[in-house]
């Protein structure tokens, strides 16, 4: 089971850094390469730099209100 583990967060650390850096190189150092160099066709346009954060925060935002709307109402029937 330690195994197990190990690999899931060697895994999820490697994910997370994979997204940070290219976001990171997106939003940071492409809007000063040339707009005809061939690494903007790796990346999406750059109103997506901020569209997608904001989209990505809003979803995360209304799963956990309705997260905690479910605990909540699960408690309240414990109660009763």
């Amino acid at each position: 089971m330690e195994l197990a583990d190990r690999v899931v967060g060697f895994l999820l650390s490697f994910i997370s850094l994979s997204i940070f850096t290219y976001y990171t190189f997106w939003v940071i150092i492409l809007p000063f390469v040339d707009t005809d160099h061939f690494i903007h066709q790796y990346f999406l346009p750059q109103e997506y730099a901020i569209i997608i954060p904001v989209f990505a925060g809003v979803v995360l935002l209304c799963f956990l209100c309705i997260f905690i709307g479910f605990v909540i109402l699960k408690s309240k029937k414990k109660k009763a």
